[in-house]
């Protein structure tokens, strides 16, 4: 019999006005195998399609590396994500929107082990 895997979704960021460069909190979760960030727009002004964001890795919360993979935005996309594997123990979003550009958002950091 298979074991069954655990799973966790994290509010990482509720109702949050994003402009220009953003980051999120950390998120502690070296005990995951995979995650998926998603943001929902709720709200936005501006172009979001030339905007990204991207997660980072971080073996302590402090010191932190481009894990490597970019998330786009779609201007008629209600969420983005972003697949990780293969990660430390912390993990973060950060990015930018282009000039001009405020978007209201919720982050959910989906977590399986």
């Amino acid at each position: 019999m298979a074991e069954m895997r655990h799973c966790h979704t994290a509010i990482i960021e509720r109702d949050v006005t994003w402009t220009g460069k953003f980051e999120t909190e950390p998120y502690e979760a070296g005990w995951a195998s995979e995650a998926i960030y998603f943001v929902r727009v709720l709200e936005k002004d501006g172009q979001m399609g030339r905007g990204h964001g991207k997660p980072q890795i971080s073996p302590d919360g402090m010191h932190w590396a481009d894990e490597g993979t970019l998330m786009g935005f779609q201007e008629n996309k209600e969420v983005a994500f972003v697949r990780v594997s293969r990660f430390g123990n912390y993990l973060r979003l950060v990015g930018e929107l282009p000039p001009g550009t405020t978007a209201k958002v919720i982050v959910y950091l989906t977590l399986k082990a």
